[in-house]
This record gives structure tokens, C-alpha cells and sequence, in this order.
């Protein structure tokens, strides 16, 4: 159990939040949710230990073992994958590589045998004659193939540690699980089995995620950082989505009759004030009025940019063609032999065994590549735009966001420009920003500026949520999901996917297998249902 009292956190003198009061328990898992730069990170590092409060306390059971998932892909870059699993246990870890130095001693003394039966009498007890099986019933649910289990963690890639790290972090049951974007760079199948564990997981789970059918599935409770406080919500993500729109809605409603309240008591007062005869109705009137409070909305840190892709043209009768597509990347086959048609109402999602041919179809779809072989024919009416997973060279110039945007707009009138770019939170001064030094969730913003710009018919996006924040993800969610034209994406957002596609292309060895029905019926037939 943690329990939280009157915590509070400034950094600069200023309150991150404040007046902090939790208790987290046993069997639940928490989902802590804010927009970029609340402290939800912070928060976890508090709970870690990793931070000293600036007031209050954070008391945990001293019997409880916590276990973090770690963010520095590189701490245990000298260890094998088996090696660093196990580390998720550090005393049980300890014990086996202080029996392999009493075991390799050559003078191995009868004092050693003594030291020896107390070691592997407490290492039976903590179960770990069953640590590398279990270690590996992990990081096999993870996706993490037997072929890396014994090489150093320095020679995997980026996607691979990240998995490691994870199972590190739910090796042998900790108490507490503190975990930091668990689902990262994880592919669907990976994602699915982290969600069956924490589902049945006893312990209690802190998890920062903007993964909404995530946090949809495995929470029973949302704490939100907000307006400098934190507060706890008993329900998955969309419980606390629709009841915290509620309140809100409420709060103004009732704002709204108080308001007419007071202009209506303002008035008679104006009127008849001044009338002997009406003087104590007055004066009644003044002593109510002063009783009404209007309740304040508290500043949010969360900011949703709006996304609207508007067609400058309808959709004629032929959209896409693509005939017998083949494209090979250093002697590898992404793409072999596809072909399909697109219609104008198709929202398809891919999906695929190797990212990289999902990417080079997009690419090759988008005119960035030039396949080996085939062919991609649009017809005469379509106005494509794109988001491509990888944006860089888009930003490596020394222009401010403005003029940025004005490359790819038919109006360039600044005004014009400002007002757009201040829906997509540039307001102000922040337009004037380069672009080169813009953060990865302000490129993405940007590239999604330049699409609604150009008022395409058809758009291809790949990953359109990596670096998103929440708020940024729910409003792309909801132009994909609105927009009149054709979408071909890429994505593993679960609920972006569930609530766009309507149909699902899937590349098997480069073979692309065309599935004309939903995300949800995709996922059915797949798991044979």
C-alpha cells in the first residue's frame, strides 16, 4: 500500500501540484494521465524515490518490494538479456552471482560451505532455481525471441531493450510496478500480453500511458494531474473522460444560471432602488446577491489543437490503383508482387509482420520512393497529403513555424497563418519559433498543419502518434475519424485503428492479404473467434 499526505512539488518556487492526498492499494492498477509537462513522469519519480517531496509524505509498506521500469536503455548494456531480467530482483540476483564466486573459488574452505547451504537455502525460498524459466516465460510474452536471451544488451536494438526492460520491471511479482509508457515502441501482440498480465496481476500497478485502449483495459482507477492537483477517479480512461467532461459542463451550466441570477437581481435593484416603497425588496436583493459566487474554471493544463481535414474537391469514381507493386531494401523483399484498388470511402489500416514494409508501401504510396517494379495510379480528382513515420527533413532549415507553413499554403497572409497555427496551439510568440528546435510532439503538430493546409481528399499517415500527447491524439483521433475522404494509415493506436478503419490490409512476406471488414472483426478472426 502507498499512502500520500499533503504532498506537494515546486520546482523554482512555483507548485508542479499541491495538497496531494492517494492511497493506492493492493489488486488495482492506476493510470496516471495529464497533458505533457504536468508532472506525471515527476510523479513516479516521487513515488520511486528518485525525487525528494518539497512537503508532505509518501509512506510505502517497508515489506513491499517496488520494481520500476527503467528509461535508460543503456545501464545494462555490459549484461546478457538473461542477466538483466533477473536484475528486476536485485537481492535474488545477488545471491546467484555471490554462489558462482563461492562455487569458483579454488580453495573452496568448509567456512564457504556454511555460507554456501545459507545461500542457496534463501535462494529456494525466493524461488530462484525458477528464475531464468520464468525470466523467459516473460520476455517470450513479450515478443523477445530465445536467440537473445544470452547476448549482451548492448548488441540489441532499440525495440528489443525496451521489451527487456519490461519484463526486468515484472520479474518475480514485485509488489509494486511502477511503469513509464510500458507499451512504447511494442507491437500489437506484445501489447495484448502486457495487458493480460496486469489484468491479472495482485499487486499494485502505477502506469503512465497515453495508450487509451491501454489504460481502457487495465485500469480501475485514473489519476489526473491537472490544475496543479492531483485526483483519483475510480473507472478505466473513458469513465473518467465522459464523467470529467460532465462536471465541466455542469460547473458551466450552473455558472450560466447565476449569472442570469444576478443580471436579473442587478436589475430590479437598478429599477427600484431608489423607490421608498420598494427599498427593503431592494436591499433584500443586494444581501442576495452578495450570497451568489460564481465558482471559477481553474486553468487546464490540457490543450487539444484542432484537427479538421477539409476536401477542397470531391472524390471522383477512381481513387487509387496499384498493380503488381514490388520493392526490394538491401536485398530484403518488403514488397512482392501487390496489388489493389481504393475506393472513396475506404479508411485502411496496415498492418504487417515487417514495419518496414508497411513504411516502404506508404512511402511508395506517398511518392517519396520509386518501387522496383509496378505500378501506383491516382485518378485525375484526388489531392493527396501525408504524415511520413520519419519528418526530419522537413525542419532541417532555419525558418519560423509561420513561414514554415506558408511553403505549403495557398494563402500566405499572416493573419491567416496566425489564427491557423494558434488552433494548433502556436499562439503568439510561438509561431516565431524555428523549426528546427521544435520538440517532436510540435513537428508532428506541424506536419498536420501542413496536410489541413493543402484540403486533401486522400491522406497517407505512418505512426501519426508517435510523440503526440493525449489531447493532440484524441483530436487527430477525431479529424480521422470525421474527414469525408479516403485515409490510409499506419498505427498502433489501438482506438485510433478500432474507430477509423473499415478495412485492414495486412503484409505477410511481403504479400499483402486485403481483409474488406473492422479493426475489431480483424482482430477476431485472427485470434480465431
Amino acid at each position: 500500500m502507498i499512502t500520500i499526505t499533503n504532498l506537494e512539488l515546486s520546482f523554482g518556487g512555483a507548485p508542479l501540484f499541491k495538497d496531494v492526498n492517494l492511497k493506492f492499494t493492493p489488486g488495482n492498477c492506476y493510470g496516471v494521465i495529464g497533458a505533457n509537462g504536468a508532472g506525471k513522469s515527476t510523479f513516479l519519480r516521487l513515488l520511486s524515490g528518485d525525487l525528494d517531496v518539497s512537503k508532505g509524505n509518501i509512506e510505502i509498506d517497508k515489506k513491499s518490494r517496488m520494481s520500476v521500469l527503467k528509461q535508460d536503455h543503456f545501464q545494462f548494456d555490459e549484461y546478457t538479456v538473461m542477466d538483466t531480467v533477473i536484475m528486476g530482483n536485485k537481492h535474488l540476483y545477488d545471491i546467484m552471482k555471490q554462489k558462482d564466486v563461492l562455487y569458483a573459488k579454488p580453495d573452496f574452505s568448509e567456512e564457504d560451505g556454511v555460507l554456501a547451504a545459507e545461500l542457496e537455502a534463501e535462494f529456494g525460498e525466493m524461488n530462484g532455481y525458477e528464475a531464468e524459466t520464468d525470466a523467459a516465460k516473460l520476455l517470450a510474452g513479450l515478443g523477445v525471441s530465445e536467440q537473445f536471451y544470452y547476448e549482451k544488451m548492448a548488441d540489441l536494438n532499440g525495440a528489443i531493450k525496451v521489451k527487456v526492460l519490461l519484463a526486468q520491471a515484472l520479474f518475480g511479482y514485485p509488489d509494486i510496478l511502477l511503469l513509464d509508457e510500458p507499451t512504447n515502441h511494442m507491437d500489437e501482440k506484445s501489447i495484448a500480453w502486457l495487458e493480460e498480465f496486469l489484468i491479472n496481476y495482485e499487486g499494485t500497478v502505477i502506469v503512465v500511458s497515453h495508450d487509451r485502449h491501454f489504460l481502457n483495459t487495465v485500469c480501475t482507477h485514473i489519476v489526473d494531474i491537472d490544475y496543479g492537483k492531483i485526483q483519483m477517479w475510480v473507472g478505466n480512461y473513458d469513465f473518467w473522460y465522459e464523467s470529467s467532461q460532465l462536471m465541466q459542463q455542469l460547473t458551466k451550466q450552473q455558472n450560466k444560471k447565476k449569472e442570469e441570477k444576478i443580471e436579473e437581481l442587478k436589475a430590479f435593484i437598478r429599477r427600484f432602488g431608489a423607490k421608498k416603497s420598494l427599498a427593503k425588496q431592494a436591499t433584500s436583493r443586494k444581501k442576495m446577491l452578495e450570497k451568489i459566487k460564481i465558482e471559477e474554471m481553474p486553468a487546464s493544463n490540457r490543450k487539444y489543437p484542432y484537427v479538421n481535414f477539409k476536401s477542397e474537391r470531391e472524390l471522383g469514381k477512381d481513387v487509387l490503383q496499384v498493380e503488381k507493386l514490388c520493392y526490394t531494401h538491401e536485398d530484403k523483399v518488403l514488397l512482392d508482387n501487390i496489388s489493389f484498388r481504393i475506393g472513396r470511402e475506404d479508411k485502411v489500416a496496415i498492418f504487417g509482420d515487417n514495419e518496414n514494409s508497411v513504411t516502404a508501401l506508404l512511402e511508395i504510396l506517398s511518392g517519396h520512393i520509386q518501387p522496383n517494379s509496378g505500378s501506383v495510379n491516382y485518378g485525375t480528382t484526388v489531392i493527396k497529403a501525408d504524415l511520413p513515420k520519419d519528418i526530419g527533413e522537413y525542419f532541417d532549415n532555419d525558418l519560423n513555424i509561420i513561414d514554415w507553413l506558408a511553403q505549403y499554403s495557398k494563402e500566405k497572409d499572416s493573419t491567416f497563418l496566425r489564427g491557423f497555427l494558434g488552433r494548433m496551439l502556436f499562439s503568439g510568440d510561438d509561431a516565431l519559433k524555428k523549426v528546427r528546435v521544435l520538440s517532436g510532439g510540435e513537428k508532428v503538430r506541424c506536419m498536420l498543419s501542413r496536410m489541413m493546409v493543402l484540403n486533401p481528399n486522400l491522406i497517407i499517415l505512418d505512426q501519426p502518434t508517435n510523440h503526440l500527447d493525449m489531447e493532440s491524439i484524441t483530436a487527430l483521433n477525431n479529424g480521422m475519424t470525421d474527414f469525408k475522404g479516403v485515409v490510409i494509415f499506419a498505427s498502433h493506436d489501438h482506438t485510433l485503428v478500432e474507430t477509423v478503419a473499415n478495412r485492414i490490409f495486412e503484409i505477410k512476406d511481403g504479400k499483402l492479404i486485403d481483409r474488406m471488414m473492422t479493426y475489431e472483426e480483424y482482430l477476431m478472426q485472427k485470434d480465431g473467434v
